[in-house]
């Protein structure tokens, strides 16, 4: 049988690797043009296009994967099976009937909730304490097809969409392995999606990276947490953007505000310590752990706190 894989991101790798270290014919790799990246703005590859070239794999790279020539360069693969994990592109109809076993794809959470491109991220940023993966064929729509299988994974109270990005694409690798022999002998059960349980996870923006210190420490706490480690969290330090990658929500015993942190508005900065910087949010207080002031490194709050003399009283926001 002869698939085609298509990934961008580390999270596709760890299924591609798996369907080499079982001997499968991958024919050919579809993934996204390399970006630029970095203050120099490299042209970088793809986490996947990297892996592939250092296993010999043949590279597509389409802008457009529905372009006439993109639709063109799948079709002279010609292959059997079309494989997809976190490719970022949605397949056009033309694509999807190519193959004679059908396009299935390893989605990072349990359809129907978090349909779209940053599942992962949307999960933990919404306090979820489960995610998943389910592998489903392809349809026209936006990962509306029909599911195959589903496997769960708990999402632990220090867990990042970094480590359940490594996580849920060791689950997906497992997942599909276990069933490709099903898929390729025609004997799976397609299960249809509910539509009115569905949920959506669109790819981040800016917007979203923005820290608003009047939600509640727990919200923040996720926030945070979901953006690392691609993008942070970010707030404005005398007019500066003032990035955040890590924080936590004191412990129970750190919960009372002082009458005097009451009246101060959120954002405000209460204290500093070796325990990093705590501030004012809509309910309490929340902690930085590790920060990154404008045109410097990232680093411990604690850290940046005795060098900048970032005293009590402070404003961020």
């Amino acid at each position: 049988m002869k698939i085609l894989f298509m990934g961008t991101p580390q999270f596709a790798v760890s299924s591609l690797a798996a369907l080499l270290e079982n001997g499968c014919e991958v024919a050919a790799v579809v993934t996204q043009p390399d970006r630029p990246k970095g203050r120099k703005r490299e042209l970088t590859p793809s986490p996947v296009k990297a892996f592939a070239l250092e296993r010999g794999l043949h590279v597509i790279q389409p802008e457009k994967l529905r372009s006439p020539e993109g639709v063109a360069a799948v079709a002279d693969i010609a292959p059997d099976l079309i494989i997809t994990a976190a490719y970022g592109q949605i397949l056009p109809k033309s694509v999807l009937e190519l193959p004679r076993f059908g396009c299935i794809n390893v989605h990072g959470s349990l359809l129907p909730k978090y349909r779209g491109g940053a599942p992962i991220q949307r999960s933990i940023i919404n306090g979820e304490s489960v995610t998943g993966v389910t592998l489903m064929y392809m349809a026209e729509g936006l990962d509306t097809g029909d599911m195959i299988a589903k496997v769960e994974v708990p999402i632990a109270e220090q867990d990042t969409s970094g480590s359940m990005f490594e996580k849920l694409s060791v689950a997906g690798a497992q997942l599909l392995m276990e069933w490709l022999p099903r898929i390729a002998e025609g004997s799976v059960t397609r299960t249809p999606q509910n539509d009115s349980e569905a949920t959506y996870a669109p790819n981040l923006t800016r917007d979203d990276e923005k820290l608003d210190w009047r939600i509640s420490s727990r919200q923040l706490f996720n926030q945070v947490r979901g953006l690392y480690p691609m993008a942070g969290g970010f707030t404005y330090l005398d007019g500066e953007v003032f990035k955040v990658w890590g924080s936590r929500v004191p412990e129970e015993q750190d919960r009372a505000l002082k009458p005097d942190w009451q009246k101060s508005a959120p954002g405000t900065v209460l204290e500093t310590g070796a325990f990093g910087i705590r501030i004012r949010t809509g309910d309490g207080s929340i902690v930085l752990t590790e920060v990154q002031p404008a045109g410097k490194k990232a680093l411990a709050a604690a850290e940046y706190a005795k060098g900048a003399r970032l005293v009590p009283g402070k404003v961020l926001g």
